[in-house]
């Protein structure tokens, strides 16, 4: 097994210095000295007594940002949006909105009473927070409810966001820095509580963190295999997080495709068996208390999602602007005729996603290493956005853990959130323009922002799979010795099918003996 190491470092299982290991940050570096010397205190030289170390300084800069998050916000945190100012100042948030829309402000108990455009455990959150809001509104009219529900949620969202970099700093321990990406991420100031994603995110992170415990809280080596009954747990657990988050959000639940593959590859299916099945069953039981009594509020999800049109920002929205400036003006372009056939548009997108989850086993299957689970995850999370007919401003905050455990190079990470800035820019100027009627900007400037988005997205898709099919360009790797959040996967080798195969591609044919 390779352990190429990085120069500045010695080798795997040792700290992992940004300065000495990333091109991007090494280059930086000089402006302030260069890089980190050879008698520098360290996380594996410590000073007596030291507070601020990289893990405490990472948590204090996601504080920071959070906090700088709800200034930004703050504009809009009294509900009373006059002339634009939820557009003109960026300051919209959909918590706020849908404390009206979905009838919270009157005491609507989610489902019951009221549909929810959310799967269940969101609507479920929404009423745990706004329904003691209201109540205690009722008999204070001069509290401003929206103002008391949208703090309420900021701070538990907050609290979740901090949790996740908390989860990234355990998973990636010899690479405190690697989350400082996430900590100092415009994506996070500028969308963390433009919706509930981070309730589906924090749950996510902690799944994946019970999966890799899986081995590396009792044993961390091949030959030290864990107790059945305690592996067993993690994993069982590792399904219920994942399976609570894919209760929020639906993301989450793509999580269990690439350890499943990477199962496969490893001969030990029987180890992703366990918590895809608790996953799944956490998801019934879940929505069974809301499903069963009240099915048609209960299915407002999934109507919206079948007959909701062509997105803002999304690649079939670029498309069919593309029609409409070059197309022909008498005859509908394909992206104009799918948009005005929402069903065909659904297959089109849900096999576009299934063939590139496809291609992304494929790569898992037949790679020269197996890849990592963060690498995978990012991939499959990545189609899925790529291909959707939604594509909203904060869904960028899905990707932003799973790129820091995947990739975490500097470089290609600013271009990617230079874009989502300019989308994020761009956005609410189109938001203003469709509130008002007269456009702030061309059509085309919004059209150009979101293609770059699109296109750095797809940049850091060739980048991860790069690196799966050249490991040696894995910077993680070059910290760990195999994949530190493969859980009992992790230092496994091969399943005897996949090396028999190898060997029957790489045995030469034998030269035949000419005859006399």
């Amino acid at each position: 097994m390779s352990t190429q190491s990085t120069p500045g470092i010695d080798g795997p299982d040792v700290p992992d210095h940004p300065s000495r290991s990333d091109g991007f940050v090494r280059g930086l570096s000089g402006l302030i000295g260069g890089p980190l010397g050879d008698h520098a205190v360290t996380r594996d030289r410590p000073m007596a007594h030291r507070f601020w170390t990289a893990a405490r300084i990472v948590l204090a800069l996601t504080c920071l940002t959070l906090v700088l998050h709800w200034v930004q916000k703050s504009p809009c945190q009294d509900g009373a949006w006059t002339d634009n100012e939820q557009y003109t100042r960026f300051c919209y948030t959909d918590v706020l909105a849908l404390y009206y829309a979905e009838n919270l402000n009157h005491g609507a108990v989610p489902y019951r009473d009221h549909p929810v455009e959310y799967p269940v455990l969101t609507g479920y959150f929404m009423g745990a927070l706004g329904l003691p809001v209201h109540s205690a509104g009722e008999g204070n009219p001069e509290m401003n409810q929206v103002q008391w529900f949208y703090n309420l949620n900021a701070l538990v969202l907050g609290a979740l966001a901090v949790a996740t970099v908390a989860v990234l700093l355990a998973l990636r321990r010899r690479r405190p820095w690697d989350a400082a990406l996430f900590a100092l991420s415009p994506a996070l100031l500028l969308t963390a509580t433009v919706n509930w994603d981070f309730l589906a995110i924090g749950l996510a992170a902690f799944g994946l963190l019970a999966w890799a415990r899986t081995a590396r809280r009792w044993g961390t080596h091949p030959e030290q295999e864990s107790p059945p009954t305690r592996w067993m747990l993690m994993a069982a657990v590792a399904g219920v997080l994942i399976g609570l988050g894919g209760a929020a959000k639906m993301w989450p639940l793509f999580l269990f495709g690439p350890i499943l593959v990477l199962a496969i590859r490893a001969g030990r299916i029987w180890a992703a068996v366990l918590p895809i099945l608790t996953g799944a069953a956490t998801v019934v039981l879940v929505n069974l208390p809301v499903a069963i009594p009240y099915r048609e509020n209960w299915g407002r999800f999934f109507d919206l999602n079948t007959t909701r049109p062509i997105d803002w920002g999304t690649l079939w929205y670029i498309g069919r602007y593309l029609d409409g400036k070059f197309g022909d003006p008498a005859s509908q372009g394909p992206f104009q005729w799918l948009d005005a056939n929402i069903p065909t548009l659904n297959w089109v997108s849900y096999a576009l996603f299934g063939l590139a989850c496809l291609g992304i086993g494929l790569l898992a299957l037949l790679a020269p290493r197996r890849p990592r689970l963060a690498q995978l995850a990012f991939l499959v999370v990545a189609a899925f956005l790529i291909f959707s007919k939604v594509w909203s401003q904060q869904f960028v905050l899905w990707l932003l853990p799973l790129l820091v455990l995947a990739r975490p190079k500097w470089g290609a990470f600013l271009a990617w959130q230079a874009a989502e800035v300019g989308y994020f820019i761009a956005f609410y100027g189109e938001l203003l323009g469709a509130s008002t009627g007269t456009p702030v900007f061309p059509e085309g400037v919004f059209v150009l922002a979101a293609s770059l988005r699109l296109a750095t997205v797809v940049a850091l898709c060739v980048l991860v799979v790069q690196e799966i099919l050249h490991p040696e360009r894995d910077a993680v790797r070059r910290t760990y010795a195999d994949d530190p959040d493969g859980g009992v996967l992790d230092g496994t080798p091969d399943a005897p099918w996949l090396e028999r195969w190898r060997a029957r591609r790489t045995t030469p044919m034998p030269t035949p003996v000419p005859t006399t």
